[in-house]
């Protein structure tokens, strides 16, 4: 049976959400909600489903089995309880919260009235992450003893791609955008071993008309596997995204951008031969995941069933797996303990960022 599905917010992400609902089998979208009347309205138009303006009318309006909150993090904790009192399960775009504490609060709600509740990390469900995933899984690489990602080319802190609202965090949009990398960074790794095992750096590279706090950040943590996890995380410059993951046998490459994932073994430093080999096995490994991931947009591209399109879009493919979960009445794909500590992580860069830059030691 069809999960009978609503949004809240008619802003730049929630099309990602309300277009993966109207192509989706197992979901029925049955409203839209915005308190900008010409923004719901529009939406609504668009994806052929009912239009409200108001929270409160939607639930008392509509029997639903799922709601989908993609407003701004200030709005989240709010609007989340609301639909969870009411009984209704919540999907809640990144960030979760705000804060640690409004997540505790959250999860606590969503505990004591027995409704799940799970955060938007769609790019765990990138072809490359889910590949990589897959295979640390599966023991090809042996345990996990380090994970090292870079993120470059990240949005700056003064471009309003998600709306002014941003410009209340301290680290403006680039603090929006910080989610992805390091709940990436904890998918490939596992979690922090205990708070005090995490550390973090920030600067202030650029110069803005608007006052933000940093631009640029690293974050370091040990699991309690004894893995070494980092992040280095900069506005602006050249793309590069991707994530090294080093087991005790094999590092796996995952190049986010190209969705491709390359696998680098033994010790070949000594023999030039060997090198040749591995260049040459680097070469063959990326070409044959670049043609992979073309034959799965084609296939998405030309095909009408909705499977193909899942395994190119990242959001499609989580709200595809979250309905399903709800359907059969299973654990949520991503977990609150994962929102959890993505939003400690990005408290602990704010409290790097308010730190007084050291003062230099003179003789």
């Amino acid at each position: 049976m069809a999960v009978d599905t609503a949004v809240i917010g008619a802003g730049e992400v929630s099309d990602s959400h309300l277009s993966a609902l109207a192509g989706n089998p197992r979901t029925n979208l049955v409203g839209i909600c915005d308190i900008d009347e010409s923004r719901a309205t529009a939406a609504a138009k668009k994806y052929d489903t009912d239009p409200y303006f108001d929270l409160d009318d939607l639930l008392e309006s509509v029997d639903l089995d799922w709601i989908h909150v993609c407003t701004s993090v200030q709005t989240h904790l709010p609007l989340a309880e609301k639909a969870i009192r009411a009984g209704v399960p919540v999907l809640i775009e990144k960030p979760t919260t705000e804060t640690v504490a409004e997540l505790d609060e959250l999860a606590a709600l969503s505990e004591e009235h027995d409704v799940p509740v799970s955060p938007v990390h769609q790019h765990l469900f990138d072809p490359a992450m889910r590949t990589a995933r897959k295979r640390i899984r599966s023991g090809e690489i042996g345990p996990v003893r380090g994970v090292d990602l870079v993120y470059t080319g990240h949005t700056r802190p003064d471009e309003a791609n998600r709306g002014t609202w941003v410009f209340d965090l301290p680290g403006g949009e680039f603090e929006e955008g910080l989610p992805h990398p390091l709940y990436l960074t904890l998918g490939a790794g596992g979690y922090p071993r205990g708070e005090d095992d995490i550390s973090a750096q920030t600067s202030l590279y650029g110069d803005y008309e608007g006052r933000f706090d940093y631009d640029s950040a690293q974050i370091q943590y040990a699991t309690e596997e004894g893995a070494l996890c980092s992040a280095t995380m900069l506005a602006g410059g050249a793309q590069n995204r991707t994530i090294q993951i080093h087991g005790e046998d094999a590092t796996l490459i995952v190049d986010m951008i190209l969705q491709t994932v390359h696998r680098i073994e033994g010790d070949y430093k000594g023999s030039t031969v060997g090198k040749v080999k591995q260049s040459l096995k680097y070469a063959g490994g990326h070409l044959a995941g670049l043609a992979k991931n073309a034959k799965l947009v084609a296939h998405a591209s030309y095909s009408d069933e909705w499977a193909p399109k899942t395994k190119i879009d990242p959001h499609k493919y989580q709200i595809d797996r979250t309905a399903y979960a709800l359907q059969h009445d299973l654990s949520m794909p991503v977990p609150l303990s994962e929102a959890r500590w993505t939003i400690r992580l990005m408290e602990e860069l704010r409290e790097a960022a308010e730190r007084p830059a050291a003062i230099a030691m003179t003789d």
